[in-house]
Protein backbone atom coordinates (compact mmCIF):
# COMPACT_ATOMS: atom_id res chain seq x y z
CA UNK A 1 0.00 0.00 0.00
CA UNK A 2 1.43 3.20 -0.98
CA UNK A 3 1.91 6.05 1.25
CA UNK A 4 -0.46 8.72 0.09
CA UNK A 5 -1.66 12.37 1.79
CA UNK A 6 -4.88 12.80 -0.30
CA UNK A 7 -7.74 12.43 1.74
CA UNK A 8 -5.80 14.99 3.98
CA UNK A 9 -5.55 17.18 0.34
CA UNK A 10 -9.34 16.60 -0.51
CA UNK A 11 -10.72 17.60 3.23
CA UNK A 12 -8.09 21.11 3.05
CA UNK A 13 -9.72 21.62 -0.58
CA UNK A 14 -13.38 20.99 1.00
CA UNK A 15 -12.39 23.44 3.90
CA UNK A 16 -11.22 25.80 1.40
CA UNK A 17 -14.35 26.06 -0.95
CA UNK A 18 -16.45 26.74 2.43
CA UNK A 19 -13.88 29.45 2.84
CA UNK A 20 -13.74 30.90 -0.58
CA UNK A 21 -17.64 30.97 -0.61
CA UNK A 22 -17.72 32.85 2.85
CA UNK A 23 -15.09 35.54 0.99
CA UNK A 24 -16.97 35.78 -1.92
CA UNK A 25 -20.07 36.89 -0.31
CA UNK A 26 -18.68 39.02 2.55
CA UNK A 27 -17.20 40.67 -1.29
CA UNK A 28 -19.55 41.26 -2.95
CA UNK A 29 -22.48 42.36 0.09
CA UNK A 30 -19.71 44.12 2.59
CA UNK A 31 -19.65 43.62 6.11
CA UNK A 32 -23.69 44.48 6.54
CA UNK A 33 -24.64 41.12 5.44
CA UNK A 34 -22.47 39.53 8.28
CA UNK A 35 -24.62 38.24 11.14
CA UNK A 36 -21.44 39.69 13.64
CA UNK A 37 -22.28 43.41 12.30
CA UNK A 38 -23.66 45.63 15.24
CA UNK A 39 -25.65 47.49 12.75
CA UNK A 40 -28.34 45.91 10.47
CA UNK A 41 -28.12 46.18 7.24
CA UNK A 42 -31.81 47.28 7.06
CA UNK A 43 -30.30 50.61 8.99
CA UNK A 44 -27.12 50.30 6.82
CA UNK A 45 -28.70 49.96 3.90
CA UNK A 46 -30.65 53.17 4.77
CA UNK A 47 -27.87 55.36 6.09
CA UNK A 48 -26.08 54.84 2.42
CA UNK A 49 -28.82 56.95 1.22
CA UNK A 50 -31.16 54.41 -0.44
CA UNK A 51 -35.28 55.00 -0.37
CA UNK A 52 -37.25 53.58 2.82
CA UNK A 53 -39.42 51.53 -0.10
CA UNK A 54 -36.11 50.09 -2.55
CA UNK A 55 -34.87 48.67 0.88
CA UNK A 56 -38.00 47.01 1.86
CA UNK A 57 -38.52 45.82 -1.83
CA UNK A 58 -34.63 44.44 -1.59
CA UNK A 59 -35.43 42.79 1.95
CA UNK A 60 -38.52 41.51 0.52
CA UNK A 61 -37.05 40.23 -2.56
CA UNK A 62 -34.18 37.86 -0.73
CA UNK A 63 -36.75 36.84 2.26
CA UNK A 64 -39.21 34.68 -0.45
CA UNK A 65 -36.76 34.53 -3.61
CA UNK A 66 -35.58 31.15 -2.75
CA UNK A 67 -39.05 29.34 -2.14
CA UNK A 68 -40.46 30.83 -5.04
CA UNK A 69 -37.20 28.74 -6.89
CA UNK A 70 -38.13 25.36 -5.37
CA UNK A 71 -39.59 24.32 -9.16
CA UNK A 72 -35.71 24.32 -10.02
CA UNK A 73 -34.14 20.87 -10.10
CA UNK A 74 -32.24 19.58 -7.44
CA UNK A 75 -32.18 23.63 -5.36
CA UNK A 76 -35.42 22.35 -3.96
CA UNK A 77 -32.63 20.38 -1.68
CA UNK A 78 -31.28 23.89 -0.27
CA UNK A 79 -34.52 26.10 -1.34
CA UNK A 80 -35.65 25.79 2.73
CA UNK A 81 -32.82 26.09 4.65
CA UNK A 82 -31.42 29.17 1.95
CA UNK A 83 -34.88 31.04 3.02
CA UNK A 84 -33.94 30.48 6.91
CA UNK A 85 -30.28 31.64 6.21
CA UNK A 86 -31.90 34.95 4.30
CA UNK A 87 -29.08 34.11 1.82
CA UNK A 88 -28.44 37.18 -0.69
CA UNK A 89 -27.94 35.40 -3.77
CA UNK A 90 -30.27 34.81 -5.91
CA UNK A 91 -30.67 31.09 -6.67
CA UNK A 92 -29.24 31.43 -10.21
CA UNK A 93 -26.00 32.86 -8.43
CA UNK A 94 -25.73 30.32 -5.85
CA UNK A 95 -25.97 27.77 -8.87
CA UNK A 96 -23.54 29.88 -10.57
CA UNK A 97 -21.61 29.79 -7.73
CA UNK A 98 -21.55 26.07 -7.21
CA UNK A 99 -19.81 25.42 -10.40
CA UNK A 100 -17.34 28.22 -10.09
CA UNK A 101 -16.16 26.49 -6.83
CA UNK A 102 -16.41 23.04 -8.48
CA UNK A 103 -13.86 24.18 -11.12
CA UNK A 104 -11.69 26.01 -8.42
CA UNK A 105 -11.57 22.56 -6.61
CA UNK A 106 -11.16 20.56 -10.18
CA UNK A 107 -7.96 23.11 -10.66
CA UNK A 108 -6.77 22.19 -6.59
CA UNK A 109 -7.79 18.29 -7.06
CA UNK A 110 -5.30 18.78 -10.38
CA UNK A 111 -2.61 20.26 -9.17
CA UNK A 112 -2.60 18.12 -5.40
CA UNK A 113 -4.15 15.07 -6.33
CA UNK A 114 -2.89 12.22 -8.90
CA UNK A 115 -6.32 10.88 -9.18
CA UNK A 116 -7.79 10.22 -12.71
CA UNK A 117 -9.85 12.80 -14.71
CA UNK A 118 -13.18 11.21 -13.95
CA UNK A 119 -12.73 10.99 -10.61
CA UNK A 120 -11.78 14.60 -10.16
CA UNK A 121 -14.40 15.93 -11.69
CA UNK A 122 -16.75 13.96 -9.41
CA UNK A 123 -14.62 15.07 -6.32
CA UNK A 124 -14.97 18.38 -7.84
CA UNK A 125 -18.74 18.74 -8.26
CA UNK A 126 -19.41 17.24 -4.95
CA UNK A 127 -16.88 19.42 -3.44
CA UNK A 128 -18.16 22.36 -5.02
CA UNK A 129 -22.32 21.34 -4.53
CA UNK A 130 -21.25 20.13 -1.06
CA UNK A 131 -19.61 22.63 0.15
CA UNK A 132 -22.48 25.65 -0.62
CA UNK A 133 -24.34 23.54 0.91
CA UNK A 134 -22.92 23.17 4.08
CA UNK A 135 -21.92 26.69 4.24
CA UNK A 136 -26.00 27.53 3.54
CA UNK A 137 -26.85 24.81 6.10
CA UNK A 138 -24.16 26.16 8.99
CA UNK A 139 -26.41 30.21 7.95
CA UNK A 140 -29.34 29.08 8.41
CA UNK A 141 -28.37 27.30 11.51
CA UNK A 142 -26.30 30.04 13.00
CA UNK A 143 -29.60 32.99 12.29
CA UNK A 144 -32.18 30.72 13.92
CA UNK A 145 -30.38 30.38 16.92
CA UNK A 146 -29.47 33.98 17.02
CA UNK A 147 -33.18 34.81 16.18
CA UNK A 148 -34.11 32.59 19.52
CA UNK A 149 -31.53 34.27 21.91
CA UNK A 150 -32.40 38.06 20.13
CA UNK A 151 -36.16 37.21 20.87
CA UNK A 152 -36.81 37.55 24.53
CA UNK A 153 -34.72 40.74 24.64
CA UNK A 154 -36.92 42.36 22.11
CA UNK A 155 -40.10 41.29 23.49
CA UNK A 156 -38.94 42.70 26.34
CA UNK A 157 -38.49 46.24 24.94
CA UNK A 158 -41.65 46.23 23.30
CA UNK A 159 -43.14 45.62 26.44
CA UNK A 160 -41.34 49.13 27.86
CA UNK A 161 -42.18 51.02 24.49
CA UNK A 162 -45.76 49.80 24.99
CA UNK A 163 -45.77 51.00 28.89
CA UNK A 164 -44.34 54.10 28.12
CA UNK A 165 -47.64 54.78 25.82
CA UNK A 166 -46.36 54.02 22.30
CA UNK A 167 -48.66 51.84 20.17
CA UNK A 168 -47.39 48.60 19.37
CA UNK A 169 -46.08 49.69 15.63
CA UNK A 170 -43.88 52.06 17.21
CA UNK A 171 -42.99 49.30 19.53
CA UNK A 172 -41.95 47.31 16.54
CA UNK A 173 -39.97 50.21 14.58
CA UNK A 174 -37.94 50.64 18.12
CA UNK A 175 -36.90 46.72 18.13
CA UNK A 176 -35.72 47.51 14.30
CA UNK A 177 -33.55 50.77 15.30
CA UNK A 178 -31.68 49.15 18.47
CA UNK A 179 -31.79 45.09 17.52
CA UNK A 180 -29.15 44.12 15.66
CA UNK A 181 -29.43 41.76 12.76
CA UNK A 182 -30.63 39.34 12.04
CA UNK A 183 -33.83 40.48 14.23
CA UNK A 184 -33.48 43.66 13.82
CA UNK A 185 -33.88 43.60 10.21
CA UNK A 186 -36.30 41.94 10.16
CA UNK A 187 -38.45 43.48 12.74
CA UNK A 188 -37.55 46.84 10.22
CA UNK A 189 -39.55 44.62 7.93
CA UNK A 190 -42.36 44.35 9.57
CA UNK A 191 -42.14 47.84 10.60
CA UNK A 192 -42.14 49.11 6.95
CA UNK A 193 -44.93 46.65 6.10
CA UNK A 194 -46.86 47.80 8.93
CA UNK A 195 -46.78 51.93 7.12
CA UNK A 196 -47.90 50.66 3.84
CA UNK A 197 -50.95 49.20 5.83
CA UNK A 198 -50.37 45.24 5.97
CA UNK A 199 -51.78 43.85 9.10
CA UNK A 200 -48.85 43.72 12.03
CA UNK A 201 -50.20 40.38 13.04
CA UNK A 202 -49.96 39.40 9.79
CA UNK A 203 -46.39 40.28 9.19
CA UNK A 204 -45.60 38.20 12.17
CA UNK A 205 -47.29 35.03 11.54
CA UNK A 206 -45.58 35.50 8.15
CA UNK A 207 -41.94 35.72 9.88
CA UNK A 208 -42.65 32.97 11.99
CA UNK A 209 -43.98 30.50 9.54
CA UNK A 210 -40.77 31.66 7.44
CA UNK A 211 -38.39 30.49 9.72
CA UNK A 212 -40.51 27.95 11.45
CA UNK A 213 -40.04 28.99 14.94
CA UNK A 214 -42.78 28.24 17.58
CA UNK A 215 -41.36 31.29 19.88
CA UNK A 216 -42.55 33.59 17.25
CA UNK A 217 -45.61 32.37 16.47
CA UNK A 218 -46.34 32.47 20.10
CA UNK A 219 -45.76 35.91 19.17
CA UNK A 220 -47.84 36.17 16.35
CA UNK A 221 -50.40 34.74 18.14
CA UNK A 222 -50.73 37.03 21.42
CA UNK A 223 -50.79 39.93 18.77
CA UNK A 224 -53.67 38.51 16.73
CA UNK A 225 -55.36 37.77 20.18
CA UNK A 226 -55.16 41.08 21.83
CA UNK A 227 -56.39 42.76 18.41
CA UNK A 228 -59.57 40.73 18.14
CA UNK A 229 -60.71 40.51 21.82
CA UNK A 230 -58.58 43.05 23.29
CA UNK A 231 -56.68 43.48 27.07
CA UNK A 232 -53.16 45.23 28.33
CA UNK A 233 -50.75 43.73 25.24
CA UNK A 234 -47.41 44.83 27.95
CA UNK A 235 -48.91 42.43 30.09
CA UNK A 236 -49.04 39.96 27.49
CA UNK A 237 -45.61 40.01 26.08
CA UNK A 238 -44.05 40.22 29.34
CA UNK A 239 -45.39 37.10 30.27
CA UNK A 240 -44.73 35.45 26.85
CA UNK A 241 -41.24 36.79 27.70
CA UNK A 242 -41.09 35.17 30.59
CA UNK A 243 -41.89 31.65 28.74
CA UNK A 244 -39.57 32.05 26.05
CA UNK A 245 -36.45 32.49 28.47
CA UNK A 246 -37.84 29.74 30.48
CA UNK A 247 -37.87 27.43 26.93
CA UNK A 248 -34.55 29.11 26.23
CA UNK A 249 -32.66 27.80 29.56
CA UNK A 250 -34.33 24.69 29.30
CA UNK A 251 -32.70 23.74 25.75
CA UNK A 252 -29.53 25.57 27.08
CA UNK A 253 -29.81 22.67 29.86
CA UNK A 254 -30.55 20.30 27.72
CA UNK A 255 -27.93 21.10 25.56
CA UNK A 256 -25.05 21.14 28.89
CA UNK A 257 -26.64 17.56 29.97
CA UNK A 258 -26.06 16.46 26.06
CA UNK A 259 -23.00 18.27 25.16
CA UNK A 260 -20.68 15.22 26.46
CA UNK A 261 -22.63 12.13 24.74
CA UNK A 262 -22.52 14.61 21.64
CA UNK A 263 -18.88 14.48 21.41
CA UNK A 264 -18.70 11.12 22.21
CA UNK A 265 -20.41 10.04 19.60
CA UNK A 266 -18.44 12.41 17.33
CA UNK A 267 -15.77 11.11 18.47
CA UNK A 268 -16.25 7.79 18.33
CA UNK A 269 -17.64 8.31 14.93
CA UNK A 270 -14.76 9.89 13.15
CA UNK A 271 -12.23 8.24 15.67
CA UNK A 272 -11.90 5.28 12.79
CA UNK A 273 -11.19 7.74 10.10
CA UNK A 274 -8.64 9.14 11.65
CA UNK A 275 -7.07 5.99 12.79
CA UNK A 276 -7.16 4.82 8.94
CA UNK A 277 -5.85 7.66 7.52
CA UNK A 278 -2.84 7.53 10.13
CA UNK A 279 -2.24 4.03 9.60
CA UNK A 280 -1.85 4.65 5.87
CA UNK A 281 0.70 7.08 6.92
CA UNK A 282 2.55 5.42 9.46
CA UNK A 283 2.83 1.80 8.31
CA UNK A 284 1.81 2.28 4.63
CA UNK A 285 1.99 -1.25 4.21
CA UNK A 286 -0.27 -2.34 7.10
CA UNK A 287 -2.71 -4.26 5.12
CA UNK A 288 -0.30 -5.61 2.28
CA UNK A 289 -0.84 -9.72 4.16
CA UNK A 290 -4.67 -9.20 3.75
CA UNK A 291 -5.71 -6.94 1.07
CA UNK A 292 -5.56 -9.81 -1.78
CA UNK A 293 -7.65 -11.63 0.01
CA UNK A 294 -11.17 -12.61 -0.54
CA UNK A 295 -12.88 -11.22 2.58
CA UNK A 296 -10.85 -8.30 3.05
CA UNK A 297 -13.24 -5.65 0.49
CA UNK A 298 -16.34 -7.31 2.26
CA UNK A 299 -15.04 -6.84 5.04
CA UNK A 300 -14.24 -3.28 4.41
CA UNK A 301 -17.81 -2.82 2.87
CA UNK A 302 -19.48 -3.90 6.39
CA UNK A 303 -16.89 -1.93 8.97
CA UNK A 304 -18.05 1.03 6.55
CA UNK A 305 -21.65 0.29 7.17
CA UNK A 306 -21.18 0.19 10.74
CA UNK A 307 -19.75 3.12 10.83
CA UNK A 308 -22.17 4.80 9.23
CA UNK A 309 -25.32 2.96 11.18
CA UNK A 310 -22.97 4.81 14.36
CA UNK A 311 -23.61 7.95 13.41
CA UNK A 312 -27.33 7.58 13.07
CA UNK A 313 -26.99 5.87 16.11
CA UNK A 314 -25.30 8.58 18.40
CA UNK A 315 -27.12 10.89 16.95
CA UNK A 316 -30.91 9.35 17.81
CA UNK A 317 -29.28 8.77 21.27
CA UNK A 318 -28.61 12.48 22.21
CA UNK A 319 -31.73 13.50 20.03
CA UNK A 320 -33.63 15.14 23.04
CA UNK A 321 -37.33 16.44 22.14
CA UNK A 322 -38.03 19.26 24.64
Amino acid sequence: MVLSAEPLIYGLIFIAVIVLVEGIYLTVFGKSISLNNRVNRRLEMLEKGAAREQVLEQLRKEMHQHMNAKGIPLYSLLAEKAQKANIAFTPRQIIMLMVGVSFVAYIGLTVGTSAGGAVRIVLALAMGFGGVYVWINNKAKKRLSMIEEQLPDAVELMVRSLRVGHPFSSAVQIVSREVPDPLGSEMGVIADESAYGRDVAESLKHLAERMDMQDLRFLAVAVSIQQQSGGNLAEILEGLSKVIRARFKLFRRVKAITAEAKWSGTFLSGFPLVALVMINVIQPNYYDDVKETAVFIPAALVAGAFLVANVFVMRSLVDIKV
